[in-house]
């Protein structure tokens, strides 16, 4: 079972972001998803959230106690909602919006400028999509085709084509970054293993 928390503020179309990550991974990944959602008192300009709880089985209890992924999408959203993720988690946020602390425990942070590719490609609102490709290459807990099977209906058919773009976009970022941190991490191997030898 996972815990997912997506985050920001009211008109970032962050309670969309639950309803399609949620409709890909019932009805195109064969898993079993409950989604619910929370807003400030003003519900545009506050910090809002939608959780999901996703499972291979029946879900029994629809609420998150401790998510393993936190999706923080405005500063407010990841101070209200970062203490609560778990110590081993993933934390997703949109780089230009959220100046994050040093990662607690094991989290592993990724950083995408979401609403700066949105506005790149024309429209600051698709920047939700934006986030959910990089979400969808980062954690790997759907697949991108499910994702984008779940777009009709969820977005306005007029804006389909750019939401589509939007997401390919987020998604071939989070398969930049992570290829990046795999080079990485395999150059600190290759780094620590030299220095062994001449010990």
């Amino acid at each position: 079972m996972t815990e997912i928390r997506f985050s920001g503020f009211g008109g970032q179309g962050i309670i969309r972001c639950g309803l399609i990550t949620g409709k890909a991974l019932a009805l195109y990944d064969n898993k079993h998803a409950t989604m619910n959602q929370s807003f400030g008192p003003e519900a545009r300009g506050s910090a809002c959230s939608s959780q999901l709880v996703v499972s291979d089985d029946r879900v029994l209890y629809p609420y998150i106690t401790q998510p393993e992924i936190l999706v923080a999408m405005s500063q407010e959203a990841y101070d209200k909602y970062e203490p609560e993720l778990r110590e081993d988690g993933i934390l997703i946020i949109d780089k230009d919006l959220v100046k994050p602390r040093p990662p607690r425990g094991k989290i592993k942070l990724f950083a995408i400028p979401a609403t700066r590719f949105a506005e790149e490609l024309g429209n600051r609102i698709i920047a939700n999509l934006v986030m959910l490709g990089f979400f969808t290459a980062v954690t790997k807990i759907v697949t991108p085709d499910s994702m984008k099977k779940a777009l009709p209906g969820l977005v306005p058919d007029r804006f389909l084509e750019l939401n589509l773009k939007a997401f390919d976009r987020g998604y071939e970022y989070g398969l930049q970054v992570l290829a990046e941190k795999e080079k990485g991490q395999t150059k600190g191997k290759a780094s620590a293993k030299k220095s062994k030898a001449k010990k």
